[in-house]
């Protein structure tokens, strides 16, 4: 499957706007993290836009959250287990905690690029290109900033064999790239 099939699979499930922007974010650091790790970039970035996939219809059942979007992505065609495996262990429940480097990103990065939209959101410019490191970090440090974003799941990243602040770089750079698409 490529980006296309992938982003227009993801909007016949999806509606709200800013959810799309979120998984387009998330498969965009993933994207960042698959070149950094020498992994297979195509796969890391459709698992990272896909993984909200049953978000909307999930919302008021979340233990099922993940869960339900490999199923879904199944009955649609992707077989990949790396992928599904990805996707069904993101919200971290019991018994689907994240065991591959692929899932650690997935679950590290998926509130990171919270914390970089709210951040870019309070930036003077309000421009995600005109953000640093420095800047996101010391709204990190912020417990009331962004509190959704949790922090401990961010430093994860530890398990990638990443530092906090090359993580934040490479999640950074990466949604950099598809600024247009955000609409930051």
């Amino acid at each position: 499957m490529n980006y296309d099939e992938a982003l227009s699979l993801l909007k016949k499930y999806m509606k709200n706007k800013n959810l799309i922007k979120h998984c387009i974010a998330v498969g965009a650091c993933m994207k960042g993290l698959a070149e950094k790790f020498n992994e297979d970039e195509n796969k890391w970035e459709i698992a990272g836009l896909l993984h909200d996939i049953d978000y909307e219809m999930m919302k008021d059942n979340f233990d099922e959250h993940g869960l339900k979007g490999a199923e879904i992505l199944k009955e649609e065609g992707i077989e990949d287990e790396d992928i599904l495996n990805s996707i069904r262990r993101h919200p971290g429940h019991k018994g689907y905690e994240p065991q591959t480097r692929m899932d650690w990103a997935l679950y590290s990065s998926d509130p990171l690029t919270g914390l970089i939209v709210a951040a870019t959101l309070m930036h003077p410019s309000k421009r995600l290109k005109e953000v640093d490191v420095r800047f996101v970090k010391k709204r990190f440090k912020e417990k009331r900033f962004a509190a959704g974003a949790n922090r401990d799941q961010i430093r994860q990243c530890e398990k990638l064999g990443l530092e906090l602040d090359e993580f934040i770089e490479i999640c950074l750079k990466s949604m950099q790239g598809v600024s247009d698409e955000l609409g930051l």
